[in-house]
């Protein structure tokens, strides 16, 4: 794994620091503590930063070529992969002008 990368993940990915110490993870409550606002703040600021790529894999899985098994050759995922993902870009590209 790249040290470089950074790594954001949800509350599933608590122990993820040991392995990667470059990743960022939602600081959970304890069953007797709140969280305060500054705490608050840095769940938001993850998750506005973690919906843009949550929104690629919704659309990776409307082509259903991550939500179910692909029995298709080997050889032809990554071709057929970045082909769904210069579609997803186009569409991107469309949008915004």
């Amino acid at each position: 794994m790249n040290k470089e990368l950074e790594f954001l993940g949800d509350k599933g990915y608590q122990g993820i620091k040991k392995i990667h110490t470059n990743s960022r993870t939602p600081i959970k409550k304890t069953k007797n503590k709140k969280l305060s606002q500054a705490e608050n703040f840095l769940n938001r600021q993850l998750a506005k930063d973690r919906i843009i790529i949550e929104n690629i894999h919704r659309s990776l899985n409307i082509f259903r070529i991550l939500s179910s098994r692909y029995r298709n050759r080997r050889k032809r995922f990554g071709l057929r992969f970045n082909l769904i993902a210069g579609i997803y870009n186009y569409e991107l590209s469309l949008k915004t002008n």
